[in-house]
């Protein structure tokens, strides 16, 4: 099925509710929307069924009809990352080849000039006269064509177009519905997450329950407006990185009534920042595992976890999603022993058909039916699974394997200490050495103290590096490679 068919469903059945807000001001109805996203879908038939529509914008209300609009068409939706130099933005429109591209007025400025795309500016008068088009007929497509192409983030190098099909989607939507949150149409998604990755992933299960979109005002994260957006609208959920989690009980603001479930994923939500989270807004928490090549769903800890839970459980990334299957596997392909780190690979619905003209790296990924994570884990006796880092960010120091995440988790428990990045740095003599990155008024001499009861000798870092804060992409994740870089 085409994913227009959620839209389709949310306006027989709650066609004169609100379906998309600004802030507290609603912009259209279920039914406005259907009909904005046909006339819409109306103006693009000319690119042809496939075609790459790819959008450049932060957080705005036109970002829903957009995406609904682009599968009415049955083109691809091609969201772009707005935080990125727009000589990169070109690199994925050439790549993927996109025959047009909507950009907000802040990105058009750059990007118009940067590319050769034909691209229409959001609020323009050529976009709003995309919606006098003649409406195009309701769609019906093979649920294996190609809906979504997801860049990844390009932490470690240059992003590579995983190939999202309506199927993939399907399965996304269903395991978010039977594993995370029961939303009904007096509920509301509030878009504090960039809605080019996690955020705008989750839009199509909230518009099959009918859940109202919310976006801020101001167009992205504050803290402060989002916690005001949850006191004024219904039921809320949201989809957080974990930094925006901090920064949430950063304000010391009790939870708001109606904020019910926030899930966070997208980078490590450390065990101490977690406990803090629960101890500020209560049991409202839910984590997910997932990578762009398995949108929003390998593992995850629901609600339920997070009750009295030890900090094994805590600082797990949970158990198997509905319909998918999880396995840690050993460098030779067998399987890891309970407790045995190997790499995660997943299977099921929800996994890519592979990279988008890039058939090495889709062979390297997927093998024998498995999405070859390139995550390292490990699986306990209860069928939690452990995440320790990236195959890539494994430190090799003398022999051992040194995982960041727990020198990092360490680090963190001391508390002048505010944020912590691990990376491995060449070294003669050991071939590698641990450098933690630390934002925090602290000195090497405590962090050496606070340390030696906690971890090993040989984990613990060679020297320390301070900075104001890790840099980060737009979806919270540290970018180990740019500290790398600094070390180089």
């Amino acid at each position: 099925m085409n994913l227009f068919a959620l839209l389709d469903q949310a306006a027989a059945r709650f066609g004169d509710r609100g379906a998309v807000y600004h802030g507290e001001r609603q912009t259209h109805t279920w039914g406005e929307l259907r009909e904005r996203a046909l006339c819409l879908a109306g103006s693009l038939r000319a690119l042809g069924p496939g075609a790459r529509v790819a959008v450049a914008s932060e957080n705005r209300p036109e970002i829903v009809e957009l995406m609904f609009g682009v599968w009415a068409a049955e083109c691809v939706y091609l969201p772009l990352n707005y935080k990125l130099h727009p000589r990169e933005m070109q690199q994925i429109l050439e790549d993927a080849d996109a025959a047009l591209v909507f950009a907000s007025p802040m990105i058009a400025a750059d990007l118009g000039p940067a590319t050769d795309v034909p691209l229409v500016v959001l609020d323009s008068d050529g976009y709003h006269a995309r919606f006098t088009a003649e409406p195009a007929a309701v769609p019906c497509t093979d649920p294996a064509e190609l809906a979504w192409l997801f860049y990844t983030s390009g932490t470690t190098g240059r992003s590579k177009g995983a190939m999202l099909s309506y199927r993939n989607l399907m399965a996304m939507t269903v395991a978010h519905l039977a594993d995370f949150d029961a939303p009904d149409q007096n509920c509301s998604l509030v878009h504090g997450a960039p809605m080019s990755h996690g955020s705008g992933l989750y839009i199509p299960p909230y518009v099959l329950r009918g859940a109202r979109q919310v976006i801020p005002a101001s167009c992205a994260f504050d803290p402060e407006e989002f916690l005001d957006l949850c006191e004024h609208h219904p039921g809320c959920s949201a989809f957080l990185a974990p930094t925006m989690v901090a920064r949430l009980v950063q304000t010391g603001r009790s939870c708001p009534r109606n904020l019910r479930t926030v899930v966070y994923g997208g980078g490590p939500m450390y065990v101490d920042s977690l406990k803090k989270a629960l101890a500020a807004f209560g049991p409202i928490f839910v984590q997910l595992y997932g990578q762009g090549e398995a949108p929003m769903t390998i593992t995850g800890l629901r609600r339920a976890d997070h009750l009295d839970a030890d900090d094994a459980v805590l600082g797990s990334v949970g158990y198997a999603r509905s319909g998918v299957d999880v396995a840690v596997v050993r460098a030779d392909g067998g399987a890891a022993a309970i407790g045995e780190i190997g790499e995660i690979v997943c299977r099921g619905d929800v996994v890519m058909s592979g990279y988008w003209k890039n058939p090495e790296a889709t062979a390297a990924t997927l093998q024998n039916g498995w999405l070859h994570t390139g995550d390292m884990g490990s699986f306990d006796e209860r069928g939690f699974l452990t995440l320790r880092d990236r195959s890539k960010d494994v430190v090799i120091s003398g022999g051992s394997n040194i995982y960041p995440r727990e020198v990092e988790e360490a680090l963190l428990e001391h508390p002048a200490v505010v944020e912590a990045g691990v990376v491995g740095a060449r070294d003669d003599e050991w071939g590698e050495v641990v450098v933690a990155f630390i934002a925090g008024d602290v000195t090497p001499e405590e962090l050496d103290a606070h340390l030696l009861d906690r971890i090993a000798r040989f984990k613990r870092p060679k020297r320390y590096e301070f900075v104001d804060e890790l840099p980060k992409n737009s979806y919270g994740k540290v970018l180990k490679r740019e500290l790398r870089e600094r070390l180089s």
